[in-house]
């Protein structure tokens, strides 16, 4: 007597996977439910409630609130000393990008080939950005800057005053920033230079290659990702700059130093108008989308190109 086997329909293993499909959404959705509700309580809201307010008249000294349109965007695109921040913000961005970018790689490549030491030169570079915005303040206004004993004007023997002098302010806390900051820019390229194969190096070296040539043809090129991800992060950071300005010059002398982001602080909490600092903010906001969608769609055209 010979037993036969009845195959299962044909339906039963797709059904098997939707149910198992099923469970790991069930399950995804309830592990990432809290960050969610985070995410949509200290972001999303706060984002919509903030662009409600911009298109009131709340003050936050009391008096009457009700909507006003685009009425506080209107008077913000009309107003000089709006514009005057958010040129200063944008020079500054400029200003201290580049040499964040250019000289966090230069100590990368410098820690990467020395072999002595290396703890202490990684210390020396990245110390400064686990500072406080508070202490590197006023360590560069009691040290560096003063113009009578301070360290800039003592070694140069000039009366410059680096704080008060209109031209030469910004100049000023973008030096200050790029001592702070530049720390990190030099940890991320250090650990990508760290994963770069060191065969690569080998065979450029058996072909007679240069140390110039392996840094054009071998490093520089491995290291476009990184580099792509410094300036984004870079630019993202500079444009939202607020703390050591504030701090040091409080957007003086004569607003030169002043970014937009003080600009609508002091509009929102010294003026009480928080409804048009909400539209500055938001002016703000839009500028930041395009620049991070413009950098997004440039890098992008690189690498189609490049593969």
């Amino acid at each position: 007597m010979t037993s036969t086997t009845v195959a299962p329909p044909a339906t039963a293993a797709p059904v098997a996977q939707e149910k198992v499909r099923r469970g790991w959404t069930q399950h995804g959705l309830l592990f990432v439910a809290p960050f969610l509700l985070i995410y949509l309580a200290f972001l999303v809201w706060p984002t919509v409630l903030g662009f409600r307010m911009s298109l009131s008249s709340v003050n936050i000294a009391g008096g009457n609130n009700h909507l006003v349109g685009f009425a506080n965007y209107a008077e913000a695109f009309a107003d000089p000393r709006m514009w005057r921040s958010l040129w200063n913000t944008l020079v500054f961005t400029v200003l201290s990008t580049v040499p964040l970018v250019l000289l966090g790689l230069g100590f990368a490549l410098l820690v990467h080939h020395l072999r002595f030491v290396q703890w202490l030169w990684r210390l020396s570079f990245f110390g400064p950005f686990l500072l406080p915005s508070a202490v590197v303040s006023l360590l560069w206004l009691q040290m560096i800057y003063p113009p009578d004993y301070g360290l800039i004007n003592g070694t140069l023997g000039t009366k410059t005053l680096w704080l008060a002098d209109p031209s030469v302010a910004m100049w000023s806390m973008v030096l200050t920033t790029v001592w702070w900051t530049v720390g990190f820019n030099f940890l991320l390229y250090l650990a990508a230079l760290q994963s770069i194969p060191q065969h690569l190096y080998e065979a450029a070296a058996i072909d007679g290659a240069s140390a110039w040539d392996k840094l054009r043809s071998i490093t520089l090129p491995l290291l476009g990702r990184t580099t792509a991800l410094i300036v984004v992060l870079q630019l993202l950071a500079s444009l939202k700059v607020f703390d050591q300005i504030y701090l040091m010059t409080a957007g003086g002398p004569q607003d030169s130093t002043r970014p937009i982001i003080e600009y609508a602080y002091d509009v929102g909490f010294t003026g009480y108008r928080t409804g048009y600092a909400s539209a500055v903010s938001y002016i703000l906001f839009v500028l930041i989308v395009i620049v991070s969608l413009a950098q997004l769609r440039l890098f992008r055209k690189r690498a189609e190109v490049s593969s």
